[in-house]
This record gives structure tokens, sequence and C-alpha cells, in this order.
């Protein structure tokens, strides 16, 4: 099984990667930078592959949120909060959250339906979600090149020790899910508050 999971990515590596962006994994760029430190794959073209398709999946995400307003309007019932701050964000920072949007643990589908659903120019929205694709996948791949030993060793490790890993992978993706949690509940708290205030405000006056 693992030789052949070896040769399936050697074989098809690049078109892997392409779908493994498309679907905003990491852990596709990670094993694509892992593959150009061993020698199973071009950097230039790894990079480009993973960044068109973290491209391709946004612009997908936009032209849903663009196109298909009434099933999104659906599907804000059960993610109000999440569409709340992603409007909240984009309100306040404009074009640099659609730069960062890849970095923002839980809103990465969000944000490009949130702005699909505005009149944000679409031909500067995909501008931007090229250059930040490419910069997301340069960064990651490169990172997972220069750490290439370290991280087969981990999985090295893992393959061998799977029942202490997993956990403490739970443990770490756990931790990372509550902390964004929290700051998605502080900034939403903040807004309602301000919101308060300026009712109370126009009241007095």
């Amino acid at each position: 099984m693992e030789q052949f999971l070896i040769d399936a990515l050697t074989q098809y590596g690049y078109i892997i990667l392409f779908v493994w962006s498309v679907m905003e994994g990491e852990l596709g760029l990670v094993m694509a930078g892992t593959m150009v430190h061993t020698g199973h794959m071009n950097m230039p073209m790894a990079i480009f592959v993973a960044g068109l398709g973290g491209f391709a999946g946004d612009q997908l995400y936009f032209y849903i949120g663009r196109s298909n307003k009434k099933w999104l309007y659906r599907y804000l019932k059960k993610h109000h909060r999440k569409f709340a701050l992603a409007h909240l964000l984009l309100k306040k920072y404009g074009w640099p959250v659609i730069f960062i949007q890849r970095y923002l643990y839980g809103l990465r589908t969000i944000i490009p339906m949130s702005i699909g659903l505005t009149r944000y120019s679409a031909r500067k929205f995909a501008i931007i979600n090229f250059l930040s694709a490419q910069v997301w996948a340069a960064v990651t791949i490169v990172l997972a090149y220069i750490f290439g030993e370290q991280i087969l060793a981990v999985l090295e490790y893992t393959k061998h020790h799977w029942y202490f890993a997993l956990p403490v992978a739970a443990l770490i993706f756990g931790t990372i899910g509550y902390t964004f949690k929290r700051i998605e509940d502080n900034i939403l708290h903040r807004r309602s508050v301000r919101h308060a205030n300026r009712n109370k405000s126009a009241e007095a006056a």
C-alpha cells in the first residue's frame, strides 16, 4: 500500500496537488514541498500548480456567492456568525482580507462567498486571489522543502507510533479551532457592544 501511494504521487503528483489545493489543503502543499525535497517534484511547477488550484477553488466559491444567492442565503442560516464576521472584516480592512483569507481558520470558504454576494469587482477579486494563492503556495511549499528531513522523520515516527500521534494531532487541531473560535466570539461581541452603545446614544439624543 505504501509503495502504491509513493508510485501514485510520483506519477500523478501534480494532478493530485491541483485537486488538493482546490480543496484548500495545506497538507497537499506540505506533501509537495517534501517531494521537492526528495527530488520527485520541481519546485516552480509545484508552486504554480498549487497556486492555480487554490485560485480555482476560491473563484468557485466567489461565483457560488454571485450566481446562487438563494442557496447561499439558506446556507447563511447555519453559518450566520461566520458570515457576519467575514462581512465585518471586509468592511473594516477591505482587499487585504482577500489576500490573507487563506490563513483565517474557518473563514476560507466563507469570505469568497461573502464577497460574491456583494458588488465587489470580479476582476479585482480574481487578481488579488491569484496573487494570494501563489504567495500561499510558495510560502508553504518552500518551508516544507526546507524542513523536508524533519517532516519525513515525523512521518516515519507516525507510521510506527500512530496510537500516540493521533491524539497529539487531535489536540493540536482542537486547540487551533478553539483559539480561532474565541477570537471570532470576541470580535463579534465587541461589534454587538458598539452597536448597543450607538443605539443608546441615538436614543439619548
